[in-house]
């Protein structure tokens, strides 16, 4: 959920709790005030009348409006009571119909009589004043939610614009294929602060890459000077030797030796040059084609092991990368090859969303958590190769936003590549 809905969300929520709790409040006062207005009319009119009787000795002429009348019954009652206020449901002659009334109860003595008198007054104005106040209010609030949201949908859309501007110059950012971010501070403090951090950091990663790539080539090119001098010098020496068994063998295990490091050396180049995004992913390469290249390579190897290779499917093409496309084969075929029993089967079967290589187990299954780790060798492995080609292939698919897996079904272990992440 990004933040300016979330903002949104909270606001206008909170904004309609506030105005509903705030409606009922004004509601329950405003009907307080109005109806302790219709007591304060009610009051005076009893004032009024007792005014009157203590003046002229009799009760004065009833003048009844539609909206106000009073009534008097004579009483024995002489006991003096408080005069009490009531809302009631009585028949307005005038209106001949029932409503509601508020009424003021009062005993009066006139001369030697007593009388109670009812003074009533219609609360249907008061009820209609109310509820024409609270349609008022509620449109209010109506409105100022509308106007509200649209002012926050657009003020803070364009507040929040630069930081949006700086987050997808963030998600572009690799420093293999630009210089630091360059990013402009802008009229917001918090948001010139981020950048000027964001600026700061990337120059650094900037420059931190840069050393680490110039380190990882340059170390790479220079053990590799002395490992071809090595293996050079083992051969002269393979050749002076030549008859003597025991110096022939520990000249073979340095000559092994030197080959696998500089696998190694090789690979773990590879990685590096992998995780740094430093292969442009848009030549349109053939699978199939390389495919029955590398098999036509190994055919020595497959004959002599007696290996039944089957390739199915379509020839698809990907935008991919020639060279990375031919090391993904190359550790594929490798692996097959070499973890593959004599007599056994190798079934590679290509699609245009799928590469699936199956090869028949000489043991269980290999760990699905670690299959894809650097150095990973399962402990029924023979001990060869540099346990760096499934994490390269791993790597390779990362960088072309491929998704590789491990299964193992009915004695055979299955790697497949599925090209749409």
């Amino acid at each position: 959920m990004k933040l300016f809905t979330r903002y949104n969300r909270v606001n206008i929520g909170a904004t309609i709790v506030v105005f509903v709790l705030g409606s009922i409040a004004f509601y329950f006062v405003l009907h307080y005030v109005l109806i302790k207005q219709l007591n304060d009319t009610l009051r005076s009119e009893q004032q009024e009348i007792v005014e009157y009787v203590q003046e002229h000795g009799q009760l004065p002429e009833i003048q009844n409006t539609r909206h106000q009348w009073i009534t008097e019954a004579p009483t024995t009652d002489t006991i003096p009571r408080k005069p009490h206020i009531k809302s009631i449901i009585a028949y307005n002659q005038r209106e001949q119909e029932q409503e509601s009334v508020r009424q003021l109860v009062f005993l009066l003595k006139v001369g030697p009589q007593y009388y109670i008198i009812a003074v009533n007054k219609s609360e249907a104005e008061t009820e209609d004043l109310l509820q024409f106040i609270i349609l008022v209010t509620v449109g209010m609030i109506a409105l100022i939610l509308l106007f509200n949201y649209i002012i926050n949908r657009k003020l803070v859309s364009r507040l929040w614009q630069p930081f949006y501007t700086t987050i997808d110059s963030i998600k572009d950012y690799h420093p293999s294929i630009r210089e630091p971010l360059q990013l402009s501070r802008g009229p917001i403090d918090e948001l010139a602060l981020l950048n000027d951090s964001l600026n700061q950091m990337t120059a650094h990663i900037y420059h931190d890459y840069q050393a680490l790539k110039s380190f990882t080539e340059n170390a790479s090119h220079e053990m590799q000077t002395p490992l071809a001098v090595i293996r050079s010098k083992v051969e002269v020496l393979l050749q002076d030797t030549e008859g003597k068994q025991q110096s022939m063998q520990q000249l073979l295990a340095i000559e092994d030796a030197t080959q696998k490091l500089s696998m190694l050396n090789r690979s773990l180049l590879l990685l590096t040059k992998l995780e740094n995004r430093q292969f442009q992913l848009n030549e349109p390469v053939n699978l199939k084609k390389i495919f029955e290249n590398r098999l036509e390579e190994r055919q020595h190897l497959i004959e002599s092991k007696q290996l039944r290779v089957t390739i199915t499917g379509e020839s698809p093409v990907i935008f991919f990368h020639e060279h990375l496309a031919e090391i993904l084969v190359n550790n594929l075929l490798n692996n097959a090859i070499r973890y593959t029993p004599v007599t056994g089967e190798i079934l590679i079967e290509l699609n245009k969303d799928n590469l699936v290589v199956s090869n028949t187990a000489s043991g269980g299954s290999l760990d699905t958590t670690k299959v894809f780790r650097r150095f990973y060798k399962a402990s029924d492995e023979p001990q060869e190769g540099t346990g760096l080609g499934l994490a390269i292939i791993k790597e390779i698919c990362n960088a072309a936003g491929f998704i590789s897996s491990y299964q193992f079904s009915d004695g055979c272990h299955i790697f497949n590549i599925h090209f749409k992440s």
